[in-house]
């Protein structure tokens, strides 16, 4: 099958949407695909290589192959998959979020919603917000690198010794949402309460201060020491097709804390009581979540609030390979139809 992803007049660059596209790319070119991304500028992501992907800039319509399929990937590719031929391919938009930060809700349901393309969304939080609008769409998740992240030798000890907190951090206006300051607001409240209390982040943009670790743009084996290393990781965000950091967490059964926000991104995977802690959507909520976590660790009894080693959860939503078969198997059933 030929398959297209485009990303004219929105690119690749070092972000967990980028990483998402190109990962999920040489995945379906490993399962015998054909796969090409078109775009309007050089690739800019670092983070991975493309494999056996074809990466385009293209020109003029003229440089775009003929394909099965085309692939919408940000909303302001979407006009552009909307005006091609159908030589390029049956019209998909795999929305990953709810991009607020590029279109006002209003625009983003006449412009983008109310556009001829089959919607395909990343996550639950997404899936719902369509039918909220009357658009139905089918499912299809990234997958999961589960051999990236995994339990260190030392897990179990994790919860015996220093108590430290995790997160991403991220800074300017377009990842307001990531609700960053919540994460500084607990740690230093809880620090109150204990001052030995320890803040591990990571990030691609900016750089902390005053916390006990913080690294830029760790790879895969590194990240996967620092979930290891955290007592519990912290997932404020509102504005998440599906989150991407949690779930990796979770891989090596560091718990979460999630918000019930309507776009949480953490709703096909995070369940109260479970395998973490989901909190009303507001900062005191998400708080005393934490002061309750805080209190079943210092008494080690943590057994004892989930009934669910995080792993498992994020285990049986599958692979990579796993969920991009069934994006190979919704291309062939709708060219079928």
């Amino acid at each position: 099958m030929k398959i297209t992803f485009d990303l004219v007049n929105c690119g690749l660059g070092n972000n967990g949407g980028s990483l998402t596209i190109v990962e999920s790319a040489v995945e379906l070119a490993k399962l015998g695909n054909v796969v090409t991304i078109i775009d309007s500028g050089r690739n800019k992501l670092t983070w991975t290589d493309l494999g056996s992907v074809n990466h385009i800039i293209i020109k003029d319509e003229r440089d775009i192959p003929d394909a099965d399929v085309i692939v919408a990937t940000g909303y302001k590719t979407v006009s552009h998959v909307c005006s091609l031929p159908r030589r390029c391919g049956i019209k998909f938009h795999w929305l990953r979020g709810w991009e607020t930060w590029n279109y006002p809700e209003e625009l983003i349901i006449s412009k983008i919603l109310n556009t001829p393309t089959i919607k395909v969304v990343n996550g639950i939080c997404l899936q719902e917000k369509l039918e909220k609008y009357n658009y139905s769409s089918y499912l299809i998740r990234p997958g999961y690198d589960i051999w990236d992240y995994f339990p260190l030798e030392f897990d179990g000890q994790r919860m015996k010794d220093v108590f430290i907190i995790g997160g991403l951090y991220n800074e300017g206006k377009k990842r307001s949402g990531k609700r960053t300051d919540w994460i500084f607001k607990c740690y230093e409240k809880l620090k109150d309460k204990d001052r030995f209390i320890q803040l591990f982040m990571f990030g691609s943009e900016g750089k902390p201060s005053n916390i006990n670790c913080y690294h830029s743009n760790p790879d895969p084996e590194l990240k996967n020491k620092i979930y290891n290393m955290c007592s519990v990781w912290l997932a404020p965000t509102e504005l998440e097709g599906l989150h991407i950091a949690p779930a990796e967490a979770m891989l090596t059964n560091c718990p979460v804390i999630g918000t019930n926000a309507e776009m949480s991104g953490m709703k096909d995977y995070l369940i109260n009581g479970v395998n973490g802690l989901v909190s009303q959507n507001d900062f005191d909520s998400f708080y005393q979540a934490l002061v309750t976590f805080y209190s079943f660790w210092k008494a080690n009894k943590l057994i004892d609030l989930f009934e669910e080693r995080p792993r498992n959860t994020i285990m049986n939503l599958g692979t990579r390979r796993d969920n991009m078969i069934k994006f190979v198997e919704l291309f062939q059933k709708i060219l079928g139809d």
